[in-house]
């Protein structure tokens, strides 16, 4: 059985904003999912395959052609800056 308490801790982990009332609207919702995920699993699956999708799928992808590429005076022309030839960007690691 899920909590209140529960709920509003895996909201916060979200990040997501609920008040008492969103609370109380998801935790039935939250206790029906959890009680089926717990039928799931009642149920034996020895010999059965892990599979992630039930059709057979194959990635479709068209041919990887060679082909002029952009000069690089053209790529660079709409970028807000631009350094020795470079797009310039913020540093994303310290």
């Amino acid at each position: 059985m899920i909590s209140h308490t529960d709920i509003a801790y895996l909201a916060r982990l979200s990040r997501l904003a609920m008040s008492d009332a969103d609370l109380a609207v998801f935790m039935p919702q939250l206790q029906q999912i959890l009680a089926y995920i717990e039928q799931l699993r009642a149920l034996d699956t020895t010999g059965i395959e892990p599979t992630a999708h039930v059709l057979p799928l194959r990635n479709v992808t068209r041919a990887d052609d060679v082909g002029a590429s952009l000069p690089q005076a053209a790529a660079l022309q709409s970028a807000p800056q631009v350094g020795d030839g470079f797009f310039c960007v913020p540093a994303v690691i310290e």
